[in-house]
């Protein structure tokens, strides 16, 4: 109920405001919101009444004041009813406008509500639409990841991926397709990162492929820096001081720029290697990638190494090919080093280096015992120097391969030394222990050149065919001399970082085969029974000691200058002079023999009745074969040798002539037995004197003054002390008088 009242209260408040209304135009903005506001809630009678009461009351006003004025009233009663006749026209016409403004109401309400409808509709189709855009913008970089993959852009897939994880996903994660994308992104990492590994591993089983030829390419460069080297030397000699790799070399070479790793025969594309670095440094696996890395680059090396090789190639093939597969593979680690810091560090790069040396070094040493040919060892010497020069230009050390290349050096020695010495005992057992001939010019001047030989005459003032006091081995001897030297420094050519050991080496070898091979050999010989070889070992003793010393001076200028100074002594100097006088001796002891042998076919008739008119034939044979053998087989020898031996012979001579008075088998002597001995004597005095060396005559001074004491008239002068030492100063105390009595 008194929700009622208030609601009637409101009309009436409404109505007096529609009343009160100022103008026509008021009037119906008042009217016309009141009707649908009463129309919407049903109360359309209540308005009516309030009207209907409103004028009532205000007809009740008129009549009372018509009542005071009755014509006034009827007036006003007549405006009433037409204001009467209006206001139910105007009801009419109300209820009809109400009735079109409730029909239209409740077409702009269904409008409205099918407006707000159709925003629903609109925002949830724009909703899903702007979502299906972000759907299918997340789909089309997963997409584009795969593509990517596809087409081996890996960091361009991971870049891909990342933004698909961080910016697009979070625009979708209302939806389970970002569950779904957001649970495949380890896969895809995953995936990205197999497939870059599977490139890298692609590109470091190339790598591997070609490494060998890397390093032949390396190989061929450093021997052409060798060959520009040379080249420079020759034009500039104070350059040849300065090995390869030095700063002089390094620095003369400067100009030549050649990259191993690219060029017109070999490019190492590192871009795989990089990529890969990249993408696991995204993926935030770089030590993982490290380890990874350094393990299969261990296992390539274990797979680059063979198990043997060999030696005895005509092309050192095995060994190229292996010096060249260590250095291909250990130019691509200093490049990766230099290219990538901190991928791989010194101590890996290095303990990959030292193994691989040490492998290589026992490999070579294993199959060294083939190689019997100094040749064929200093080819093999060659590729290692080549190795070590190309290797040591990319800063790796070398000392343990120089080391062992002290090795090399002693198995080059022992070849060359049994080479050499095979060759020596030849030429010394297959001589002919003559003087050489020499038919012409180019043959003398070819002798003079290989010998050390320095001739009394020039080459113009000989007359051809001649000979030279040599036999044939000693310029042989002389050619293999300088070959064994040569040989021997040819070992440090390029690269050997102890010229030192090749001195000392060469000294003690050279020695030793100019001792035992040649000098031992020679003297061996000197049991020959024939005088002409003996005769021609000797000289050629003399001329092997000068040769010797000659050798001397010449190992004084070829040592390097890192061996200590001071003179050069061969031992075998000593041994060619020392067997000198064995050569003498054993000439002596075939000279004097052979006067035994004459003096022992002596016939002396002690007693004989008469007078012999001539010398004894063993003297006349004697005194012919002295003067034979000093104008023939003699004759080579120097003067000062030559004397000594007729010295030794005559000396020799004349005490076995002596010796034959003194015979036990002799008893006695008569006057013309003494006159035969006296007339031999006198024959060989005579034969003494034609030489031009009274010193020789000396030797004949015992026999001699014996024989006169022989022929003396009377023995006291013997006995006389004063006339003794005067006249027979030089008989024998005791054969005198033994003489005497016979």
């Amino acid at each position: 109920m008194p929700a009622t009242t208030e609601a009637r209260n409101e009309i009436d408040y409404v109505v007096q405001q529609i009343v009160l209304s100022p103008s026509d135009h008021d009037f119906f903005d008042q009217l016309i919101p009141a009707i649908r506001d009463v129309s919407k809630d049903g109360r359309g009678y209540v308005l009516l009444q309030a009207l209907s009461q409103y004028s009532d009351d205000r007809e009740a006003d008129i009549e009372k004041i018509c009542s005071t004025n009755h014509q006034e009233f009827t007036s006003s009663v007549n405006q009433l009813l037409h204001v009467r006749e209006s206001t139910v026209n105007l009801t009419t016409e109300i209820l009809r406008l109400n009735q079109a403004i409730q029909e239209s109401t409740e077409k702009l309400a269904e409008q409205k509500r099918a407006l707000v409808e159709s925003r629903g509709v609109r925002q949830n189709i724009d909703d899903a639409t702007h979502a299906l855009n972000d759907c299918l913008e997340v789909l089309r970089l997963a997409n584009q990841v795969h593509d990517l993959l596809g087409k081996k852009s890996h960091y361009a897939a991971l870049r891909a991926l990342d933004e698909l994880q961080n910016v697009q996903i979070r625009e979708v994660t209302q939806y389970s397709l970002a569950d779904m994308i957001q649970k495949s992104v380890p896969a895809t990492k995953k995936m990205i990162a197999e497939a870059v590994m599977t490139d890298l591993n692609t590109w470091l089983f190339r790598i591997r492929e070609t490494s060998q030829f890397l390093g032949e390419v390396a190989f061929y460069h450093t021997e052409q820096r060798r060959t520009r080297q040379k080249e420079r030397a020759e034009k500039f000699n104070y350059l040849s001081n300065f090995k390869l790799n030095t700063a002089i070399e390094l620095v003369s070479d400067e100009n030549i720029e050649f990259d191993t790793l690219d060029n017109e025969d070999v490019q190492v594309d590192f871009t795989p290697l990089f990529e890969c670095m990249h993408i696991h440094n995204a993926l935030g696996q770089t030590d993982k990638f490290r380890a990874d890395y350094a393990a299969t680059r261990r296992q390539q090396k274990e797979l680059l190494m063979p198990t043997s090789i060999t030696l005895i190639d005509s092309e050192e093939s095995s060994l190229s090919e292996l010096l060249e597969g260590i250095a291909g593979f250990a130019i691509v680690e200093k490049a990766t080093m230099q290219k990538a810091p901190g991928l791989r560090s010194p101590a890996d790069v290095d303990e990959l280096w030292d193994s691989m040396c040490q492998t290589a070094i026992a490999l070579i040493a294993k199959a060294l015992h083939e190689v019997d040919n100094a040749e064929m060892l200093l080819k093999i010497k060659g590729v290692i120097a080549l190795f070590i020069q190309t290797m040591e230009s990319w800063d790796y050390p070398v000392g343990a391969l120089d080391t062992f290349l002290l090795t090399l050096f002693e198995k080059y020695a022992e070849l060359l030394k049994r080479r050499f010495s095979d060759d020596f005992q030849e030429i010394v057992s297959t001589d002919d222990y003559m003087p050489m001939p020499i038919n012409n010019l180019d043959e003398y001047e070819k002798v003079v050149n290989v010998s050390w030989y320095i001739p009394d005459k020039s080459s113009d003032e000989l007359r051809f065919p001649c000979v030279l006091p040599f036999s044939q081995m000693y310029p042989l001897c002389c050619i293999d001399i300088r070959n064994f030297l040569n040989q021997f420094y040819f070992f440090s050519d390029d690269h050997f970082q102890q010229p030192r050991v090749i001195d000392d080496t060469l000294k003690t070898a050279l020695d030793e085969l100019l001792s035992e091979k040649v000098c031992r050999s020679l003297v061996e010989r000197l049991s020959s029974q024939y005088l002409g070889q003996i005769v021609q070992i000797l000289i050629n003793l003399e001329h092997f000691e000068i040769a010797c010393q000659e050798l001397e001076q010449l190992l004084v200028a070829a040592r390097s200058s890192s061996s200590v100074g001071g003179s050069i002594v061969l031992y075998a100097t000593e041994e060619f002079r020392s067997n000198k006088k064995t050569a003498e001796k054993r000439i002596f002891e075939l000279v004097n023999s052979k006067i035994d042998d004459l003096i022992e076919t002596a016939e002396y008739d002690w007693t004989a009745h008469t007078l012999e008119k001539e010398p004894s034939n063993y003297m006349q044979t004697l005194t012919q074969y002295l003067s034979n053998i000093m104008n023939t087989v003699l004759l080579g020898l120097p003067t000062e040798i030559k004397e000594l031996i007729y010295f030794d012979a005559l000396s020799h001579a004349a005490s076995m002539i002596l010796s034959l008075p003194l015979s036990p088998d002799v008893k006695k002597i008569n006057p013309n037995g003494i006159a035969a001995l006296a007339k031999d004597v006198r024959f060989l005095s005579d034969f003494v004197d034609t030489l031009g060396n009274p010193i020789l005559q000396q030797n004949l001074d015992e026999l001699q003054q014996t024989v006169a004491l022989m022929q003396a008239e009377s023995s006291d002068e013997y006995y006389d002390v004063s006339t003794r030492n005067k006249k027979y100063g030089r008989v024998d105390a005791l054969n005198g008088p033994l003489l005497l009595e016979k």
